[in-house]
């Protein structure tokens, strides 16, 4: 080639001859005797192991009052004061209603004035009775009127037993014209006020809603049940030996976690056909707060988030979530297979701080690349190196945390 150009450029022009000649330099300067191959790509990785771990799963929940308690009227009357502020605090035994109680103690004093009159009667007819019985005995009076005194004494008692009761009745009419609260909790508003006639039994006036302790209600799905009693026979979950014994953890709509543990206390045997669910009730403590004074922590019909505590699941694999890549077909990791990167599909279920929870596709002892996946591809050669997480991505993850 060399030779073909000093021949060419004996006929060019000197300038492109001096361009050909330094071209022809060139690429026989470019031409190395040996040719190197580069390096396999350093990666980090981990390698697999199983732990026993909290098995937590969370469940949107709502909250509920412990005892809704209405408030009705034991008897017919027209209100004649109320004594609460609706939507108040009250305390059970706090004055709530009074009905207009005069003609309930008219009718009080009237039977009171009847047992008085009904004790008058027997005492007379045991007086005559203890007078005619001697009488028998002479002869003086015939067996009828003997009869005729007992029979009287008889019915006294009778009328006797009918006005105590009449009195029992109207005193219970009386004390109910003054309606108390049954329990402590926030009253609601009330429904009837001053001058309104209420039947008895038949008018709700108001409700009470006990708040402490309080009930959430979580809708557990059927499809969690099902795989929750599948991975119990096959030993991955562990429970405690009551159910009853599972606690919950409460996060608000914020982002708030409540400082206090429910506790299971209900379980549905049914799970309701229209939406594939079985109802749970967790019961937790919601003490008054003290600013401002008498708040409750929570209210009924908030919407909260319950983390169930109490279950372990064994042999779980975890790894760091930057090792999890994801594709249109799932999730998938790299893994050192004889030296090379190997793609494997994997189940990640969950995230746990910053792991990913393995169902499947990975064992313990196996490799996975963790940093450095950018640089490989199926069937690379790699150098693989121990994986350390770096001090600085800790540090920001725990600021990032609190």
């Amino acid at each position: 080639m060399y030779q073909t150009l000093r021949q060419t450029a004996t006929h060019a022009n000197p300038g492109i001859t001096g361009c050909l000649l330094l071209l022809a330099f060139l690429a026989g300067c470019s031409k190395s005797p040996t040719d190197s191959p580069p390096p396999p790509p350093q990666v980090e990785v981990t390698t697999v192991t199983t732990r026993t771990i909290a098995d937590e799963p969370e469940f949107i929940g709502q909250t509920e009052s412990f005892r809704p308690v209405e408030i009705r009227s034991q008897v017919d009357g027209i209100i004649k004061k109320i004594f609460f502020i609706e939507g108040r605090n009250v305390k059970k035994g706090d004055k709530l209603y009074l009905i207009d109680p005069t003609p309930f103690r008219a009718a009080y004093l009237g039977s009171k004035a009847m047992v008085a009159q009904a004790q008058a009667r027997l005492e007379q007819a045991n007086k005559d009775l203890a007078r005619v019985q001697p009488l028998l005995k002479q002869k003086a009076v015939s067996k009828k009127d003997v009869d005729d005194a007992i029979a009287e004494v008889r019915s006294a008692k009778a009328t006797l037993d009918a006005a105590q009761n009449d009195v029992i009745r109207t005193k219970f009419d009386l004390d109910n014209t003054l309606i108390t609260a049954p329990v402590e909790g926030r009253i609601n508003r009330s429904q009837f006020y001053e001058g309104r006639l209420i039947e008895a039994q038949t008018n709700l006036l108001t409700t009470i809603d006990q708040l402490d302790p309080m009930y959430v209600n979580v809708n557990i799905p059927e499809s969690y049940l099902l795989r929750l009693r599948r991975e119990l026979s096959e030993h991955k979950i562990e429970r405690p030996e009551s159910i009853f014994q599972l606690r919950g953890v409460m996060t608000f709509s914020d982002g708030s976690i409540y400082p206090e543990e429910g506790l299971l206390d209900f379980e549905d045997i049914v799970i309701r056909p229209e939406t594939g669910m079985l109802l749970g009730r967790f019961m937790f403590p919601n003490p008054a707060g003290k600013n401002p004074p008498g708040e409750a922590h929570f209210y009924p019909g908030q919407f909260v988030k319950i983390r169930i505590k109490g279950y372990s699941r064994t042999g779980a694999v975890l790894i760091p979530q930057r090792a999890v890549q994801q594709r249109p077909s799932g999730s998938f990791v790299y893994v050192i297979n004889e030296g090379k990167a190997e793609l494997r599909p994997v189940l990640a279920s969950a995230w746990r701080g910053s792991e990913w929870l393995i169902e499947s596709g990975l064992r313990a002892g196996e490799q996975v690349i963790v940093e450095g996946i950018h640089r490989v591809h199926p069937g690379v050669e790699v150098d693989p190196v121990p994986y350390q997480q770096k001090e600085e991505n800790q540090t920001s993850s725990s600021n990032h945390q609190e």
